[in-house]
């Protein structure tokens, strides 16, 4: 007996120190997932065109690389080691079963695959109420942080609520997303305790069929140990099945945000040569471009061919949605277009690295994002290594100057968390001169000065002005005097070039053109008359 009771012990030892081993090494490849897979998504992302960055997309990848990894990680953590535990020990026993008592044993192997089906169904049954509640939580998520940073808008047009609506719209939609998927986890929790206890209930019929036979004929000290023994398995057949059963939730939560990251990683990036080849020189030319930002929707721009010769400035006008800033984002390959090709320097886009095609091209585009630091870090990103000459002379020509010379510290400011602590116009300007920075040879300009004064536009216009013939513009304006000063002018309508020329060429026409010259001097003579009682309006 003895014996038996120090192997028993020994057993028992040897699986707890195996056990916290298992433990311990699945925490690391926790870990390790973490680190791995969010540095591989990163990678992955980076590579991915700049065009796929949309609010959604960006709220979708925010929550996996929070809430996603987390729930993927925890698996080797935290659940593998019970729930395959929990799987392995009903087949052990299973034929344990068979060996004591083959009815008992049939119940058990029949119940293995009833058992996978129900757990199969539940999580059917709860898959698309949990995929709901993540996007939600995704959508809520962004929409927080876009209460908190549009705060001085919100309020503006919003009184004393600050513009609650929109999100509390997104909370009622996660509320409601995140009721239906407990009450659809708890029907499932149910649903499978009761199917383990189905199946208990079964086992324990067969056992007390078997005890009253022997009871009825005698029972020898050999079967009652034996009917002891089933008991006992029965028991650890059933606990078994429960465990699994309560990381069923926790597994189909952790497939579903695995289903997600596959998704992520299904997004193709731009291909990119095996040989980059090298421009020529700054011109830019787009042959027959056709593009559509999904299948199945109307094309943006259909058959649209333009030359821009190095060194000219190109001017692109049209109402909106005619598909100027789409063929802006086109050049500096945002997406690839669905027909026809961009060239730059006489080379494919397609075949340049997205190092060298980035290092030829500098872009001022109306939505610009400013980074916590300072002034001059943010102008800093469009040449890290630039000289406080070179930074100064682009904020002169962006008009910073006038700012940094009022505040107290000047170029080293705080800009605060996407320039919160800065104006609208004064966000712009830094971009601006961030893009003048850089000094590449192709600037893409799209409504620069919307966001400015008379005054600042006017300082823009003349650093527009400064740059022709240093570099290859392709700018969007409504502003008369950039326009005026363009070598040629594109005039875009529902996504096909409906005039292109000279200046002087396209007043001759009487066309678009013409109208939007029309249009221009006819607001920028609005004056505000004088009531006849002396009181302005």
């Amino acid at each position: 007996m003895v014996p038996w009771l120090i192997v028993l012990l020994s057993g028992l030892v040897i699986c707890w120190v195996l056990r916290r081993y298992v433990e311990q090494a699945g925490v690391r490849v926790g870990v390790a997932i973490l680190r791995g897979a969010r540095h591989r998504l990163g990678n992955h992302v980076a590579e991915l065109p700049v065009g796929w960055f949309s609010p959604q997309n960006t709220a979708r990848l925010s929550h996996v690389v929070t809430q996603g990894m987390m729930a993927v990680a925890q698996l080797p953590a935290h659940v593998f080691t019970p729930v395959i535990a929990g799987v392995v020990t009903p087949m052990v026993l299973v034929v344990a079963l068979f060996t004591l008592h083959w009815p008992l044993g049939l119940i058990a192997l029949l119940a293995l695959p009833l058992l996978t089906g129900v757990l199969a169904l539940t999580a059917k049954l709860s898959r698309r109420a949990d995929d709901a509640f993540h996007r939600h939580f995704a959508d809520t998520s962004q929409r927080v942080v876009e209460f908190a940073q549009a705060q001085s808008v919100l309020r503006a047009f919003n009184g004393e609520g600050g513009g609650m609506r929109l999100l509390e719209q997104a909370l009622e939609q996660q509320r409601q997303s995140a009721a239906r998927l407990i009450w659809l986890s708890a029907g499932s929790t149910v649903l499978n305790t009761w199917a383990v206890q189905a199946v208990f209930a079964g086992l324990l019929l067969a056992a007390s069929w078997w005890l009253n036979r022997h009871l009825e004929g005698g029972m020898a000290t050999s079967s009652i140990a034996a009917v002891i023994v089933a008991l006992l398995l029965v028991s650890r057949f059933i606990d078994s099945l429960l465990e699994v059963a309560s990381y069923s939730e926790v597994l189909r939560s952790a497939r579903g945000q695995l289903d997600t990251i596959g998704e992520l990683f299904a997004v193709e990036a731009l291909p990119q040569p095996h040989i980059s080849q090298t421009p020529r020189d700054a011109s830019v030319e787009l042959r027959a471009v056709h593009f559509c930002y999904a299948p199945g929707e109307p094309d943006v721009l259909r058959g649209v061919s333009i030359r821009l010769e190095a060194g000219s400035m190109t001017a692109l006008i049209g109402e909106s949605g005619s598909g100027k800033t789409t063929l802006a984002r086109l050049v500096a390959r945002f997406f690839d277009t669905t027909q026809g090709s961009v060239l730059v320097g006489g080379v494919d886009v397609k075949q340049m690295s997205s190092t060298q095609l980035t290092a030829q091209i500098s872009q001022i585009f109306q939505d610009n994002y400013l980074f916590i630091g300072s002034i001059a870090e943010n102008i800093r990103i469009g040449k890290p290594d630039a000289s406080d000459a070179e930074l100064l002379e682009a904020a002169r020509l962006a008009g910073v100057v006038e700012i940094i010379e009022r505040l107290p510290q000047g170029l080293d400011t705080p800009v605060g968390e996407g320039g919160a602590r800065l104006s609208g116009g004064e966000r712009q300007r830094i971009a601006i001169a961030r893009a003048l920075l850089k000094d590449a040879p192709i600037l893409l300009v799209d409504e620069a000065t919307a966001a400015l004064d008379a005054e600042n536009q006017a300082v823009i216009a003349e650093a527009l002005a400064q740059l022709r013939g240093r570099c290859t513009l392709l700018v969007i304006a409504h502003q008369l005097s950039t326009v005026a000063m363009a070598d040629q002018i594109v005039v875009l309508e529902k996504g096909l070039i409906v005039e292109q020329g000279t200046p002087q060429q396209l007043r001759q026409q009487q066309g678009q053109y013409t109208q939007f010259l029309g249009q221009r001097k006819a607001a920028k003579g609005w004056r505000i008359a004088a009531a006849s009682d002396g009181v302005d309006y």
